[in-house]
């Protein structure tokens, strides 16, 4: 079983899945900004691979990628961070990256260098599953889940379709729309995580506008094993990264207050 399955295997409460970008605002304060996630109890650690044109995402985290680049944050470097974090936690690490960036190092090479720095699961933000052959394989070859997104508009038939490829957990978008803070959770969220539920075993986890404690409540109520949130996560970053001791202390907090949610 892969460090992820390990994950939702034994929890008996939904898992928290926290995102950062990797080189934001600079190489050392990501890591500490990482670290910081992981001792406030992150489950899995999702790093955003810095790109200059992130379609899924929304203003919060497309300004984050343009810190990471400003601050020169290369593929290779990303791989450093995953290394130097796996000198201090075991914590699960998932790539979030465009197509892209793949495709520019090779398949066989972006996920091979992945495995041998630590990386457990990698989400291609912009690849269909109808497409992902390569990838999937890939994936398999060298013990990385390949995880996928699944919207409200996606139907019955290629929920099935992706659950079949679907390792790890499978991503559930929770608005029609990118990445971003927002005020409630859908009702359509709920019914897409039931309906997908309705389709496989593969855990779900829902992300996309989920910032408050109200917000996990509601969807760890709803049956969710894991809740995904990127966006306020990257906004105290911002606001606190010329700080980076209260940056750690404020995000380590946060994870604290929304676990206790659920």
């Amino acid at each position: 079983m892969s460090r992820i399955g390990d994950v939702f295997s034994r929890r008996k409460r939904p898992a928290f899945i926290g995102f950062t970008v990797a080189g934001d605002p600079d190489r050392d304060t990501s890591i500490r900004a990482a670290m910081a996630l992981i001792d406030g109890g992150t489950d899995i650690l999702e790093l955003g691979i810095p790109f200059s044109d992130p379609v899924a995402d929304g203003q919060t985290i497309q300004k984050a990628d343009e810190r990471s680049l400003a601050a020169g944050t290369t593929v290779d470097m990303v791989f450093d961070i995953v290394r130097e974090l796996r000198k201090r936690t075991d914590v699960p690490i998932v790539f979030l990256v465009y197509y892209n960036m793949v495709y520019r190092r090779g398949i066989d090479q972006f996920y091979k260098e992945a495995r041998g720095a630590g990386v457990d699961g990698i989400l291609v933000a912009d690849m269909p599953v109808e497409e992902s052959d390569d990838m999937y394989e890939t994936a398999l070859r060298y013990g990385i889940d390949p995880i996928f997104l699944v919207t409200q508009t996606t139907s019955d038939e290629r929920i099935r379709r992706i659950a079949a490829r679907a390792r790890g957990y499978l991503y559930l978008v929770a608005v029609l729309g990118v990445t971003g803070v927002r005020d409630t959770v859908s009702s359509g969220a709920i019914d897409l995580l039931q309906r997908v539920r309705r389709n496989t075993t593969v855990p779900l986890a829902l992300g996309f506008g989920i910032s408050l404690p109200e917000h996990a409540r509601i969807c760890a109520q709803a049956g969710a094993d894991g809740i995904i949130v990127g966006s306020a996560i990257v906004t105290i970053i911002e606001k606190e990264r010329e700080n980076p001791d209260s940056m750690a202390r404020n995000l380590k907090t946060y994870v604290t207050q929304m676990k206790k949610a659920f």
